[in-house]
C-alpha cells in the first residue's frame, strides 16, 4: 500500500493536518503511530481505513478487508452486543460465530447481552475490537485500542496482532499506552507538524527525565503527558 503527496485538510478554510506525506505500507509489517495530541494520527489512520479521501495526492494498492476500530466507539445505536455483532458479520459475509470466539479471547463473553448504551469506555473499545476483527483483515487499523482495557484483554491484544501480521495482514496501531514498544520488528511512524516520519525497525533514542510533582496534581500531569505521546511510569 502506498501513499503518494498525500495532503489532508477539512475544509478549503482550514489549515492543513498532513501535508505530501510519503509512506509504504508492506504486508505483514506492524506499525506503531506515535505523535503529539492533536498531531493528526487519527485523521492518517483514517486515511488509511477509505474513511476519507485525501484532498491531494493518492492512496493505491489498499488491500482488499480492511478492520478499522476507531478511538471512540459509537454505542448510540439501539442493538445489544450479540445484535450488533451479528448484524455486522453478516454484512461481511461472515459467521456471526466468530465474534464470541472473539469475544472469549478479548474477555467480553458477558458483554454480549448487553444493550450497547450501557457499555463502558473500556467495555464498547472491546466491541470496536471485536467487529475489526470479524473478517480477517488485510489490512488492519486500531486507533487508541488499548485505553480503558483490562490487563488481561492488554496482554492478548498484541498477540491477535502478531497473528494477522503473521498471515500476511498489515497491522496500523495508534497508541498512547505504548503497549507495542517492545513488539519485535514494529516500524515506528511519528506524526507532527502536517508530516509522518517513518524509523522502520526500531524506537528512535529516548531518554528518561524524572519530575516531581504535588501528589494532587499527579493524575492530570500524567493524562497531559499521555496526550503529548510521552510514555509515563508512575513510582509513587
Amino acid at each position: 500500500m502506498r501513499l503518494s503527496q498525500v495532503s489532508f485538510r477539512y475544509s478549503r478554510r482550514t489549515p492543513w493536518i498532513l501535508r505530501d506525506v510519503e509512506l509504504t505500507l508492506r504486508p505483514g509489517s506492524v506499525v506503531e503511530v506515535t505523535g503529539r495530541n492533536g498531531a493528526g494520527k487519527s485523521t492518517l489512520l483514517r486515511l488509511l481505513a477509505g474513511i476519507i479521501p485525501p484532498s491531494r495526492g493518492s492512496i493505491s494498492d489498499r488491500p482488499r478487508v480492511v478492520g478499522y476500530a476507531p478511538d471512540v466507539f459509537p454505542v448510540d445505536q439501539p442493538f445489544t452486543v450479540t445484535d450488533y455483532l451479528t448484524h455486522i458479520a453478516r454484512i461481511r459475509g461472515v459467521s456471526s460465530a466468530s465474534a464470541e470466539e472473539l469475544a472469549g479471547r478479548l474477555n467480553a463473553t458477558h458483554l454480549l447481552t448487553q444493550p450497547l448504551g450501557d457499555l463502558s469506555k473500556g467495555s464498547a473499545q472491546k466491541v470496536g475490537l471485536i467487529q475489526s476483527l470479524l473478517a480477517p483483515p488485510d489490512l488492519l487499523i486500531l486507533d487508541e485500542p488499548f485505553a480503558g482495557l483490562d490487563e488481561q484483554t492488554r496482554t492478548e491484544l498484541p498477540v491477535i496482532i502478531g497473528e494477522i501480521a503473521s498471515h500476511g495482514g498489515a497491522v496500523v496501531v495508534s497508541d498512547h499506552q505504548n503497549q507495542l514498544r517492545d513488539f519485535p520488528g514494529a516500524d515506528h511512524w511519528l506524526v507532527g507538524a502536517g508530516a509522518v516520519t517513518a524509523q522502520t525497525g526500531e524506537r528512535p533514542r529516548q531518554a528518561v527525565i524524572e519530575v516531581l510533582v504535588d501528589a494532587a496534581e499527579a493524575d492530570e500531569v500524567e493524562q497531559k503527558l499521555r496526550a503529548d505521546g510521552y510514555t509515563v511510569r508512575r513510582t509513587a
